[in-house]
């Protein structure tokens, strides 16, 4: 019985006696033992022009960009979902996203297009630019603001069924004795809100 456990006992102190060379003395030297990432950076797609005189934040080209990222996102979703690797509140968050982001891009091209009418009518008033095209960025303004309005209505719209999708999830899970009340108390205030920004 005692040369059972004399052979791994002999092993275990071998390695830790080899292994007491290998570590630093120092305790701020690093021990070089992580591993390599295996998520690279991924490099940009090049520098994206800016549009003068627009926040960044407020930047058509660069939130054109997002919501290519976002509907490809929103895509491969669906999909992940159906092969179930992903929930479906995922997939749907990623489809709301891209609602969102077209109705930023709507506004983004809306503010380009009240600052373009300025800098138009200020052209105007100095006698550099004839009549029509001042009318032409006047029109392309109008364009602009139905535009806005569609989408920050699709964006209501389906803000509002995304809560009340939510809420019923909310209640099923109550009643399979999985969910809480103060989530389902959260999400009626959510849907309240909602609708009362909705009237």
């Amino acid at each position: 019985m005692m040369r059972l456990l004399a052979f791994p006992l002999s092993i275990f102190v071998a390695a830790s006696l080899l292994g007491e060379d290998e570590l630093p003395k120092d305790p701020g030297e690093s021990l070089d033992i992580e591993p390599p990432l295996l998520i690279q950076e991924i490099p940009s797609q090049g520098p994206v022009q800016s549009t003068p005189g627009v926040a960044p934040e407020l930047d058509p080209a660069r939130i054109q960009i997002t919501l290519e990222k976002a509907k490809k996102s929103a895509a491969a979703g669906e999909r992940l979902y159906r092969s179930g690797v992903i929930a479906k509140v995922e997939a749907e968050n990623r489809g709301l996203k891209v609602i969102r982001l077209e109705a930023d891009l709507a506004n983004a091209q809306l503010e380009v297009a009240k600052q373009n009418v300025a800098s138009q009518q200020s052209l105007f008033d100095a006698a550099e630019i004839p009549q029509s095209e001042l009318d032409l960025a006047k029109s392309a303004l109008i364009a602009a603001t139905n535009e806005a309005g569609s989408a920050a209505a699709q964006l209501e719209k389906a803000e509002l069924e995304a809560a009340l999708l939510n809420l019923r999830r909310q209640k099923k899970l109550l009643a399979v004795g999985s969910g809480r009340k103060s989530e389902v108390s959260r999400a009626e205030e959510k849907v309240a809100a909602l609708q009362q920004q909705k009237d």
